[in-house]
């Protein structure tokens, strides 16, 4: 992995929030990556819920500053980096004040998903982007874990489908056991057609579930890693018709060599 630059996108990672599986190997996969001398940079959601102060998270001016437009609104974007301790892996946090400032994560007291998740997840998938490119870092594979990362692959392919940043960039999804009841906002595919995007690569919008979003981000994706032993059947069938280079479930004590190769073989096509 020496020299390679991996980007994780994850709506959930650790230490910053509980520990599953999920979190863990967000954090787990990066950590493995920067051991081999690989390049590293981890984005999540600023989420209100996140201590800043035990976390030492400071704003970075140079990077903060922007507006991202969602749904005709202009919403600005605030970008806070925190060092994990003795990692020398820094991560970046996506912030505003509308979409991030509650105390949760996703649902509200009463366990309903927050009625803005659909435009929390295009501010989030924008910001990232937009972050990376002032970064002017140009990963070899962007890696998206959990469903608020789901526009991540749909915007890099087609709303920044001609930035010379990730011409070469490779996407990989990984897939958890995990879901959510009910959909987000109908008005979805509304919000996400306004940035311009073709109609046929938001299909998955219409009814904007826990496996559409997962559908949405595996068709533009290049390759599927199992992050769960148990997955959904419908999204592993989905990944096989696309014919996606697929990393079987391995366990948190054996995932190392598994992830480099399949990073390097299936992912990159390096030749040994």
């Amino acid at each position: 992995m020496n020299d390679k630059r991996i980007l994780y996108v994850s709506s959930e990672v650790t230490p910053y929030l509980p520990e599953n599986e999920l979190s863990t190997m967000s954090f787990e996969a990066a950590k493995m990556v920067n051991s081999l001398g690989g390049q590293t940079r981890i984005f999540m959601p600023r989420f209100g819920n996140i201590n800043e102060r035990r976390h030492q998270l400071h704003e970075v001016i140079r990077l903060s500053g922007m507006n991202l437009v969602i749904n005709d609104l202009d919403m600005p974007l605030i970008i806070k980096v925190a060092s994990i301790p003795k990692e020398r892996m820094q991560v970046y946090f996506i912030d505003n004040e509308d979409y991030f400032k509650r105390k949760a994560t996703f649902t509200d007291e009463e366990g309903q998903l927050f009625e803005d998740n659909d435009e929390r997840a295009i501010f989030f998938a924008k910001g990232v982007i937009e972050t990376v490119k002032k970064l002017n870092w140009s990963p070899d594979i962007i890696h998206v874990h959990g469903w608020l990362s789901t526009l991540v692959p749909l915007y890099l392919k087609n709303y920044y489908g001609n930035e010379p940043l990730f011409k070469k960039s490779k996407i990989v999804t990984s897939l958890y056991n995990e879901s959510f009841e009910g959909t987000l906002s109908k008005d979805m595919k509304k919000k996400v057609l306004f940035d311009g995007i073709e109609d046929d690569a938001v299909v998955f919008t219409e009814e904007p579930n826990y496996t559409n979003l997962m559908k949405l981000s595996l068709q533009h994706s290049d390759a599927v890693i199992l992050g769960s032993e148990n997955v959904s059947e419908e999204l592993l069938k989905y990944a096989e018709e696309l014919q996606l280079p697929l990393l079987p479930y391995t366990k948190r004590e054996e995932f190392s060599n598994p992830y480099q190769e399949f990073y390097l073989k299936e992912v990159l096509q390096v030749e040994e």
